[in-house]
């Protein structure tokens, strides 16, 4: 049997639906839901990074700032139990601050009307001192350091350094020039300083300008065979006093930082149980430590 070649064609289209009966909303639901999860959990992060001050700020900023004065419950959606000083009509974070403001001790309370303390004016005072010695404190380290420094460097003041002892004191910083067996700073009776003298009294007065300090200068001289204490020491340590005074004015020193110049004699051995050692023989400089200018009356 021979085939037909004219059978019709059948086409056959089939419509394809995505995603069934549901479609794509469920996405955009669950991103709402995500989204509102992650800020609730950041929500309850920042509660508990919060401080329970400013959780209470926070409070009172978002409390109604204009509500009936009126003390009784308002009933409504603002309402409560009373519209108080920290209620409706509360002062917003002001509260707060004064919640947390320190009551003063009982022993700093006044009656003064601008609420100052009866100590402040000494307490200032105290604080002040107590500043400026620090200050000076660390001004006379220094000065020390370079004037030990300046004998390391120089090759001429190596051999003198050991004439030299610094050292603080309650009166300020203090620089001596002292005499060793053999190796004096004037020659005896005299009172012009030798040359090794005057090459340690330059080297200190450059030290010395770095201050503002006023400058007692006082000179020293050992006890006689014996022990006895001769009437000319007392001319001849004051006029040894007096040439290194000169030489640190001609170095450099201001004049009017020269407060006193003395001559002690054989009064103050630096070794009292040996008054004829030669290391009692010296020439005594002292940077004054200084008050602090106050104002007149305590006034501040």
């Amino acid at each position: 049997m021979a085939v037909s070649s004219d059978r019709p064609i059948i086409i056959k289209r089939i419509k394809k639906i995505s995603g069934g009966h549901h479609g794509g909303a469920w996405k955009v639901a669950y991103a709402d839901f995500v989204t509102a999860m992650m800020a609730f959990f950041l929500l309850m992060w920042l509660i508990n990074t919060t401080s329970p001050e400013q959780k209470k700020g926070i409070a009172d900023y978002f409390a109604p700032a204009s509500v009936s004065a009126s003390t009784s419950g308002s009933g409504g959606i603002l309402g409560g139990t009373a519209l108080g000083q920290d209620g409706g009509n509360a002062k917003g974070s002001q509260a707060t601050v004064e919640k947390l403001a320190p009551q003063a001790p009982p022993d700093m309370q006044t009656d003064n009307p601008s609420g100052s303390p009866k100590d402040l004016d000494s307490a200032s005072e105290a604080a002040l001192r107590e500043a400026l010695q620090k200050k000076e404190e660390a001004a006379f380290q220094s000065a020390a350091a370079s004037l030990r420094q300046a004998l390391q460097d120089m090759p001429e003041l190596a051999e003198l350094s050991k004439q030299i002892l610094i050292d603080q004191t309650p009166e300020g910083l203090r620089i001596q020039l002292v005499d060793q067996e053999g190796r004096s700073m004037f020659e005896e009776g005299s009172t012009r300083p030798n040359p090794r003298a005057q090459i340690l009294l330059r080297a200190i007065a450059k030290v010395v300008n770095q201050l503002p300090n006023r400058i007692n200068v006082s000179g020293h001289t050992s006890a006689s065979t014996g022990g006895v204490k001769a009437d000319s020491d007392w001319t001849l340590s004051s006029g040894r006093a007096n040439a290194s005074r000169q030489i640190l004015q001609g170095s450099g020193v201001d004049p009017d930082r020269i407060y006193q110049v003395a001559g002690k004699a054989a009064a103050d051995p630096l070794y009292p149980d040996d008054p004829m050692l030669p290391g009692n023989r010296r020439i005594t400089m002292v940077l004054l430590r200084e008050a602090p200018v106050l104002p007149p009356d305590g006034g501040l």
